[in-house]
């Protein structure tokens, strides 16, 4: 097969209907996310308009010819489902099976209950001589043993559940997803791993597969929540449809495309004013390095000037490490005249920190052109639990992002985690309507949301290794860092966002953790990282 085409060349290659496109976080072309509901649309239209089967036999010879490519030779056991995504895994075998490739399906469904275009493939299948095997649910006995998987496996092919679910998988398709998950070989899905809700990235229990190709548009549960452990590497079969699909995207996968343009240039005739001034303000008793490691990622990223306001006394004289920082006590900062402010870091929620809070709201909220703010950490608990500190910055018109991880956001929606993590993208669509902000609602890939945006963005970028103490701080200062620089908020977070993870990601493939990396080691990384994209390299 040739090289897959970019997303943004997919239109006039997607006659080719067995080409696919690699998500690739690293890419810059706009990847947009389509909801179950948008997809049903798109593919209630296209069966109008083509023969029957058609759309089918895309999927499947598009999955075939993807598998040919990923997995090495051996034995491919396929798992087809009761619906159509079983039958996409039956086109797709029989055309492995013509092609050479040892096959065999096992169908987890009663032959005689398949929709049509499902029937239709089984037959095709049965007659082109493809190893067949039906394994439907015993209702006599409901703990059977599950066949164990022939020797010389070497991979499995999920078909068992597509797009369509929306109560967690039980029963029978639990058991075997349970089976799957244990067989120690790599697992490869078609659509969406079975068990994984599309729009939301709930999974459990799921497939965890190593790669999954998605038909026709991507969608924005592969990307969050249990999305990244379930899908793995993400490929998209457009299936001969118009690619990007025309129908509006409930959210986009967060690319340099999205914010390059927005980074702010280095010309040689400047200075160090010409990159802002950021104060970075928390660090009560016990927590004097939150703020430090916010600080020192915002030089890294490019701040001309940066002080840290701290609320223990007495302050830190200087940073060894970095003294190019200015450290001062919180009572000697003059916040006003400050590009832009980052508030929360180790700051604590007593009664001394929410006076601050709102004194540094209305202070900027004075000023000509106020300077935004980030707010993280503990001035999120204390919005959270005071209303006039939340009723304060609402009406102060200061433009603001918000950093909150899953029980910070749900303190500010005054709701549950579980209720936060069952739809990520309405969480944060109602924290940014409700805060007039842009929120960014941390955790397995990251959102970010603005007022008034219909669209989220989703992160691709980022692993295990950000699970450590500091690096929500480090990622508080690169935004403060790039709003400082004059960035808008929405584009500083997208981007903040993006580099945070990809540093991580570098570290990580150069064998620093995921196990053991320190907030700290992302200074290095980002700042290459950001060099490179504005100077047009490759990040």
């Amino acid at each position: 097969m040739t090289a897959s085409p970019s997303p943004s060349s997919a239109s006039s290659a997607s006659s080719a209907t067995h080409d696919w496109l690699p998500l690739d976080p690293t890419g810059t072309d706009a990847t947009p996310l389509h909801d179950v509901a948008t997809i049903r649309e798109i593919e209630h239209a296209a069966l109008a308009a083509l023969p029957a089967f058609t759309l089918m036999t895309r999927a499947g010879h598009a999955a075939a010819d993807w598998l040919a490519q990923q997995v090495p030779d051996g034995r491919i056991v396929l798992l087809a489902g009761a619906g159509n995504n079983g039958g996409d895994a039956l086109v797709a075998a029989t055309r492995l099976h013509q092609s050479g490739r040892q096959v065999e399906v096992w169908l987890t469904a009663e032959t005689d209950r398949l929709p049509p275009d499902a029937s239709r493939a089984w037959t095709e299948a049965r007659t082109a001589g493809v190893p067949l095997l039906a394994v439907p649910a015993d209702p006599s006995n409901a703990t059977a043993a599950l066949p164990p998987w022939p020797a010389g496996c070497t991979a499995l092919v999920d078909g068992l559940l597509g797009i369509g679910l929306n109560r967690p998988a039980d029963g029978n398709m639990a058991r075997w997803i349970d089976h799957v998950n244990a067989a120690g070989l790599p697992v490869y899905a078609l659509d969406i791993p079975s068990g994984l809700f599309a729009d939301t990235g709930a999974g459990r229990p799921a497939i965890r597969a190593r790669r999954t190709l998605t038909f026709i548009a991507a969608k924005p549960g592969l990307l969050t929540l249990d999305g990244r452990d379930c899908a793995g590497e993400i490929d998209i079969a457009p299936l001969g449809l118009p690619y990007p699909p025309t129908q509006t995207a409930i959210a986009h996968v967060n690319l340099p495309g999205a914010f390059r343009d927005a980074l702010p240039g280095r010309p040689h005739a400047v200075n160090k004013g010409t990159f802002g001034s950021l104060a970075v303000l928390g660090g009560s008793h016990g927590m004097a390095g939150a703020p430090l490691l916010g600080a020192r990622a915002a030089l890294h990223l490019g701040a001309g000037r940066v002080h840290v306001g701290f609320l223990a006394q007495p302050a830190p004289l200087m940073d060894p490490v970095h003294p190019e920082l200015m450290l001062h006590d919180v009572a000697d900062m003059a916040v006003e005249t400050m590009s832009a402010l980052v508030i929360g870091p180790g700051m604590g929620t007593g009664g001394a920190a929410g006076k601050l809070l709102g004194q540094w709201i209305d202070t900027c909220a004075k000023v000509g052109s106020p300077p935004p703010l980030v707010l993280d950490a503990d001035a999120l608990n204390l919005l959270a639990g005071d209303q006039t500190l939340a009723d304060a910055l609402r009406a102060s018109g200061v433009p603001h992002v918000m950093t909150p991880h899953p029980l910070e956001a749900a303190r500010l929606l005054g709701c549950t985690v579980a209720e936060i993590q069952r739809d990520r993208l309405s969480a944060a669509r109602a924290l940014a309507a409700a805060w007039q902000a842009t929120i960014v609602l941390k955790g397995s890939g990251t959102l970010i949301a603005a007022a008034g945006v219909d669209s989220i963005a989703i992160n691709p970028t980022g692993n295990a290794a950000l699970a450590t103490a500091g690096t929500g701080d480090v990622l508080a200062g690169m935004i403060g860092a790039l709003l400082a620089q004059g960035m808008a908020p929405t584009d500083a977070a997208c981007a903040a966002v993006w580099i945070h993870g990809r540093a991580a990601d570098r570290l990580v493939s150069n064998g620093t953790g995921p196990a053991g990396m320190t907030a700290s080691e992302l200074y290095l990384p980002a700042r290459a990282i950001l060099n490179a994209l504005t100077q047009g390299r490759a990040a």
